[in-house]
């Protein structure tokens, strides 16, 4: 479990961080949530879809058919998906809520990202956070206030009637595997729309996001051989054997090799 603990001069003054590169702390995150802004950039790797989380909408980076499964981490913890999700990349910090509602700057001590040896200092000798520090602060900052456009987005869409379930089938060499409880844009209702409706869609932004998220649907295709390539990777791996676990090459096939 993360150990998430606010970045402070009495517990960090003299520690430093890193990202190693590692993506291991995401291998059993079969989604992930999205904001709007980066549709454009997930859309080319990754299927895009919704979850209902307290009666909203929410946009995610759909990563694996089951839960706890990730398809995009390979077993060495490297990142084979093309584009990484805002909420990997800026592990292990998030934005926490104090209790008196002001936005806070947490780290999670148990990622292994934290020493006291290499990496980014937290602090410069006059007690100050250091410009690593403030630009991870930055791009959180940013990614929320894009969550709240997001959810704007999103709500508009409810509102048209335009988010439907969505029903995925993939077959695999272990049968079909069915993943349930993921939502999709309407398309036929989309197109479907009063005038009236669709300018209102437009002047929300939700146009480009819709759009986003209907052509990112191709990648599930791509979900049949990579659960295969995991397997066989595990199996790689159980019986000592140098792994070499290749990207998804450009005709979609995915393919191992010697080092």
């Amino acid at each position: 479990m993360p150990n998430f603990q606010a970045i402070s001069k009495t517990i960090h003054a003299r520690k430093r961080w890193k990202h190693s590169g590692n993506y291991s702390f995401a291998a059993h995150d079969a989604i992930v949530p999205l904001v709007a802004q980066e549709f454009p950039r997930a859309l080319t790797h990754l299927p895009i879809g919704f979850t209902k989380q307290q009666k909203e909408f929410v946009p995610v980076a759909i990563l694996g058919l089951q839960p706890g499964q990730n398809l995009f981490v390979d077993v060495d913890g490297r990142w084979i998906g093309g584009y990484i999700p805002a909420d990997f990349r800026s592990y292990p910090f998030r934005l926490a809520e104090s209790a008196d509602k002001q936005s806070v700057l947490v780290i999670d001590e148990d990622s292994g990202f934290v020493n006291e040896a290499y990496g980014d200092a937290f602090f410069d000798e006059d007690g100050s956070p250091t410009k690593a520090v403030k630009d991870v602060l930055d791009f959180l900052v940013s990614v929320q206030t894009n969550r709240v456009l997001t959810r704007r987005i999103c709500a508009e869409l409810e509102e048209q009637k335009l988010i439907q379930p969505w029903q995925i089938t993939v077959q695999s060499d272990d049968g079909e595997q069915s993943l349930d409880g993921l939502y999709r844009i309407d398309e036929a209702a989309m197109n479907a729309l009063a005038a009236d409706a669709f300018e209102a869609l437009r002047q929300a932004g939700a146009l480009p996001f819709a759009y986003c998220q209907l052509i990112s649907m191709q990648h599930i295709q791509t979900f049949g051989p990579r659960t295969e390539a995991h397997r066989k990777a595990a199996e790689q791996v159980s019986m000592g054997s140098e792994l070499n676990f290749e990207l998804l090459s450009d005709n979609g096939t995915i393919s191992f090799g010697p080092r």
